[in-house]
């Protein structure tokens, strides 16, 4: 038992250097090996790998496409000293390890702080070349692929490769947000004083000339009218003129029975007469009495 001691502790100090011999590199990383603390090796193969136990050491990269997002706006300067602030992305990854290492000793912190530096002076030059509405709509696309292309040839320096640069959002500062949109609301406002101006005058027009068509339209029916109720009275005096001469006794006769009907129209009409009066001459019999009968 007191020998079997010696060969375990042999054992698990082989097991512990064996262990520590070896690393695994993920498909989606690149190794450097350190010997004493100098970059021996470059390991881009995935798998397992060894090393040298207590003389080597290694460090792992993560070869990804990652995302630089600053939480806080920048603030840049247009044509005519316009203000903007400006919210961007960066979609970034390396590209060679070693100098990766070497530019920011493979701190992700640091290359991130050289990506905002680089983004926002490369951005600052291109605003102030333009205005408001390029940078908002007309330029917007040349603008990313041109600030794209200098952070990238800027940063390959560090072994950094740039995908994109993209702009999320673009805004007024508030105290000039508020400016504008006062100026905005004036302007609205009078355009619609104009409108509103220029429809009352409109709809006036309208009413006068519809008035002035009613008008004529009543005048036109009137004369119609008249003339229609003319040309029937003629019609008519001519009838009864034809009717007249036909039989002028029955005519008178017809002529005092239409008198009489409109005369007495109920039982309450009372009408004061002489009794010679010629109104009475046919409701008088033969020999000039009144007739009895009703």
């Amino acid at each position: 038992m007191r020998a079997f001691g010696p060969v375990l502790a042999v054992l698990v100090v082989i097991a512990l250097l064996a262990s520590s011999a070896m690393y695994t590199v993920d498909q989606r990383q690149n190794a450097i090996v350190f010997q004493l603390g100098e970059a021996r090796e470059i390991v881009k193969e995935p798998g397992l790998h060894f090393k040298w136990p207590l003389l080597q050491n290694v460090r792992l990269f993560d070869m990804r496409i990652l995302t630089f997002d600053d939480s806080e706006p920048l603030r840049f300067l247009t044509q005519g000293n316009r203000p903007l602030l400006v919210d961007s992305f960066v979609k970034w990854r390396i590209a060679d390890v070693l100098e990766y290492y070497k530019s920011v000793g493979g701190d992700e912190f640091r290359a991130q702080t050289r990506i905002k530096q680089t983004v926002a002076g490369s951005l600052r030059d291109e605003f102030g070349l333009r205005t408001v509405h390029d940078v908002v709509s007309g330029e917007r696309d040349h603008i990313m692929n041109s600030v794209r292309e200098k952070v990238d040839q800027d940063l390959k320096r560090i072994g950094v490769v740039i995908i994109d640069v993209r702009l999320k959002r673009v805004d007024l500062p508030q105290d000039v947000s508020e400016s504008v949109y006062r100026r905005m609301e004036a302007e609205r406002k009078r355009i619609a004083n104009e409108l509103r101006s220029t429809g009352f005058a409109e709809a006036e027009r309208i009413r006068a000339d519809a008035d002035r068509q009613r008008e004529v339209i009543l005048a036109v029916a009137y004369r119609d009218a008249q003339r229609v109720r003319g040309e029937g009275d003629a019609k008519a005096a001519n009838i009864y003129a034809q009717a007249f001469s036909q039989n002028p006794e029955f005519f008178s006769f017809y002529r005092s029975m239409e008198a009489y009907r409109s005369t007495f129209r109920g039982r309450n009409d009372l009408m004061l007469l002489e009794p010679n009066s010629d109104f009475f001459r046919y409701l008088k019999d033969a020999f000039g009495r009144q007739s009895t009968r009703k």
